[in-house]
């Protein structure tokens, strides 16, 4: 029997070049230590999964790469009284001032999602059910907490 056309949707897999794919927001402290995660099929946007992820959590600096900057966004940031450190995207007209010494901390996050990678039931997407993946996620990162 064939699924539905939004269970894939429900399941956070998206069709890309290279197959099914799941997009994995996180937000992390200033350590790389990971706080929250949501689950996007691979060809959903960045900025559509950026007000949830930042919701509740107090931060000084909001630091993102260029998917992630658009007014709406910077609005949401700046009104939760942290400053945005993204770089504007090059179609942008009147683009906003970037800390490009503070962007460099962004490598904390590509460090949380290199180490991640290395638990192969993540890297490789494992499991069936987008539960049963994001499970696995807040396992890995369990796991990275305690080292």
């Amino acid at each position: 029997m064939r699924a539905k056309r939004g269970a894939q949707e429900t399941e956070a897999l998206g069709r890309s070049k290279g197959g099914l794919t799941t997009k994995t927001h996180t937000a992390v402290d200033g350590l790389g230590n990971p706080l929250r995660f949501i689950l996007t099929p691979g060809q959903a946007s960045d900025s559509t999964r950026a007000e949830p992820l930042l919701q509740g959590w107090p931060a000084q600096h909001v630091i993102a790469d260029k998917g992630y900057d658009s007014s709406k966004i910077g609005d949401v940031i700046e009104r939760s009284g942290a400053h945005a450190v993204i770089p504007p995207r090059s179609c942008v007209k009147d683009p906003r001032a970037t800390d490009f010494v503070l962007y460099a901390e962004r490598y904390r996050i590509e460090g949380f999602f290199d180490r991640l990678k290395h638990y192969r039931a993540v890297a490789t997407r494992y499991a069936k059910r987008g539960r049963n993946f994001a499970s696995l996620i807040y396992l890995a990162a369990s796991m990275l907490w305690m080292k």
